[in-house]
């Protein structure tokens, strides 16, 4: 258990400083190598830290909240949570990560060439209805409120994202508990993972203090293709 435990801390901290830098990443990294590593563990593990790390981020950031936004998302989250309980139920990781990873690239082509996506009502309970599934399902929810962040100051993406992750990672382990999904094996390994989500945050710092607002969205639409990849890949390991 020792080296798994500290495999899988170092992966999360590294992606606990991409999302401290641009505002969601850390599952992204992250649940690679917990598929590798340990797949039982997903994604029940993966949410705890998923918790506390925006606890910190909105320490210095609720004033910058997009409210509307944000309030849309996550009454379409909530919604939604039960079919991604469902989903982990019934299908197989293979089939939901290259459900999301799809779904992200499509949704970036989409925002490059054709559609200029931007933080109203209808964009937010779309991102928010599409989390509810791939974020309790794989613990990646982040890409798509972020595309529809994109254009927003990098302050208030990061700090909207943290609380979007803060509520909607609660309501999808709520949801896993009470499917079942949750047990002390899969919270052990979440708990151990959450200082390192917090250390990832410490030193993003210096990062963070140096982000571009003109570069910013190029780097949140390239993460989101990284995401979109790597979630791919996940289906090839699964």
């Amino acid at each position: 258990m020792e080296w798994h435990l500290a495999l899988l801390g170092l992966a999360v901290l590294a992606g606990a400083v991409v999302q401290s830098v641009i505002g969601f990443g850390m599952s992204v990294v992250a649940a690679p190598f917990v598929v590798l590593v340990a797949p039982e563990l997903m994604p029940v593990a993966l949410l705890l830290p998923s918790v506390t790390l925006p606890v910190l981020q909105l320490t210095h950031g609720v004033r910058d909240l997009a409210w509307r936004a944000l309030g849309w998302a996550l009454v379409a989250r909530l919604l939604l949570t039960p079919l991604g309980v469902v989903a982990v139920a019934w299908l197989s990781p293979r089939a939901i990560a290259a459900f999301v990873g799809m779904l992200v690239l499509v949704t970036v082509a989409l925002s490059v060439r054709t559609v200029e996506l931007r933080p109203t009502r209808v964009n937010a309970v779309l991102a928010g209805a599409i989390s509810g599934v791939s974020g309790t399902a794989a613990a990646i929810g982040g890409p798509f409120l972020a595309l529809v962040l994109q254009h927003e100051p990098p302050e208030r993406v990061r700090a909207t994202l943290a609380a979007f992750f803060l509520l909607g990672s609660g309501l999808a382990l709520a949801g896993l508990a009470v499917g079942g999904e949750v047990d002390g094996h899969r919270l052990t390994y979440g708990l151990v993972w959450a200082p390192f989500a917090l250390g990832g945050y410490a030193l993003a710092a210096p990062v963070r203090a140096r982000v571009d607002p003109a570069r910013f969205r190029r780097y949140v639409l390239g993460f989101c293709v990284v995401a979109s990849l790597v979630v791919i890949g996940r289906a090839a390991l699964a």
